[in-house]
């Protein structure tokens, strides 16, 4: 009787009691949730300490353990941010923290002279000035515009306010490569050559309608590799980072004999492993490799992916407002979040969109997970029906290699985490494509 009667008792308290101790009980479920499957993943990390048989003959020891270890400390530094994350937010519901700031700001306009119908907009300190610039400009016109709309738009804001984010959107996609993404990476066209000869053979073989072929300089951050396209309609571009290209490959180029010494020739005296850990050295694709990874990459355009993901995209984008329109009268969510005397539209968002909307946005970021592993097999199949399958083989496992990615992963930890199949099931389903 006792446990029934603290449940019963847990119902008496009002009604924004319980929404509130329902968003603090639900977030610390999602971080024991993640830690769960964290330290499932961690384990595999820990005691996977030899290359699996299917890349024994194509990755060495050296990068398999660098790779180990780059995801432990990774994985070690997501625990203590998530925890750290979990009990700020915690912490600041508890005490009051996000009507204290609203208060405080109100302050701090109405001194300036701006009266409460002024809201004051969060910012976030980026990791440069220049990326913390663009972003603001960007962020702090649209942000205000978009509560401007949801002010003025009646009963049917929610239409309006997702018109705008749609079009904001579009606008944003087709301007960012041109204009956005220069800010921050140099990109050059493709010099004429095989490599682009090549590219504008497959595009054209399947009608993508391409324009132009870029490289942009991806090794100043990171060796990570990538390739993408972009553009609608007609005015398609190809963009291929440097790491992905062999002969780019600024780390290729830094690990060649200095100037004067004597040229090294592989082969003489040299034992099989040692032949292999200097091949397995070298950084990105070869060119009929590279053609590979963009013949998986327009297999998504090929196959609808691209437009499949935005309609998602905007359904779920109208589907939040309307849903925000619902709700964003109920003054009993304000009050749950210490807000009794006013509604700000503002708070609104952030109560709705950040907290009441946590469950749907775990469960469509899991559906959208599933969704995005049968792209990337689809796609995967497309290549090998261009002929690619071997070389889409051989690709992968670069590309793992360049990322530092572990090719062994927990079931369950990629089932929940992964957009992409684990190197190993990608493998698996190209073996038959392989040998083709």
């Amino acid at each position: 009787m006792g446990m029934w009667a603290s449940v019963d008792t847990m119902w008496d308290f009002p009604v924004e009691k319980r929404i509130f101790g329902a968003v603090l009980l639900f977030s610390w479920t999602v971080y024991l949730w993640e830690t769960f499957l964290a330290q499932r993943q961690r384990r595999i990390y820990r005691t996977t300490t030899h290359v699996p048989p299917e890349l024994a003959q194509i990755m060495d020891s050296d990068t398999f353990e660098k790779s180990r270890l780059y995801q432990l400390d990774k994985s070690t530094f997501s625990f203590w941010s998530g925890l750290y994350s979990v009990v700020e937010s915690t912490l600041i519901l508890l005490f009051g923290g996000i009507p204290y700031l609203w208060r405080l700001s109100g302050r701090v306009c109405g001194s300036a002279g701006f009266g409460p119908e002024y809201e004051t907009l969060e910012f976030f300190l980026k990791d440069t000035i220049k990326k913390f610039t663009v972003t603001q400009c960007i962020l702090l016109p649209v942000s205000s515009l978009l509560l401007y709309i949801i002010k003025i738009g009646g009963d049917y804001f929610f239409i309006y306010a997702w018109l705008f984010t749609l079009i904001v959107s579009l606008v944003l996609v087709t301007i960012y490569a041109d204009y956005i993404a220069p800010l921050f990476d140099k990109f050059t066209p493709l010099p004429e050559g095989q490599l682009k000869q090549e590219i504008e053979v497959m595009a054209k073989s399947i009608d993508f309608p391409l324009t132009k072929v870029y490289v942009v300089e991806g090794s100043k951050r990171s060796s990570h590799s990538n390739a993408y396209f972009y553009g609608f309609f007609k005015n398609k571009r190809i963009v291929l980072f440097d790491t992905l290209l062999e002969e780019y490959s600024v780390q290729n180029k830094d690990n060649q004999e200095e100037p004067g010494t004597e040229p090294r020739n592989e082969g003489e005296g040299d034992s099989e492993e040692i032949r292999a850990k200097v091949k397995n050295k070298k950084q990105g694709c070869k060119n009929e490799e590279v053609l590979a990874v963009l013949g998986h990459e327009l297999g998504h355009w090929k196959l609808g992916h691209t437009i499949k993901n935005i309609i998602i995209s905007q359904i779920n984008s109208f589907l939040c407002f309307f849903l925000f329109a619902v709700l964003i009268g109920q003054k009993i969510l304000f009050a749950a979040f210490g807000f009794y005397d006013s509604q700000p539209t503002l708070i609104g968002l952030l109560i709705i969109f950040q907290f009441i909307f946590s469950p749907y946005n775990e469960v469509l970021s899991f559906c959208l997970t599933v969704l995005s592993r049968r792209f990337e097999f689809q796609a995967d199949a497309f290549a090998k029906k261009l002929g690619m399958a071997k070389d889409l083989y051989s690709a992968l496992i670069k590309l793992n290699k360049d990322n530092l990615g572990f090719p062994v992963s927990d079931w369950l930890f990629s089932t929940w985490h992964y957009s992409h199949p684990p190197l190993l099931e990608r493998l698996q389903a190209l073996k038959d494509k392989k040998q083709d």
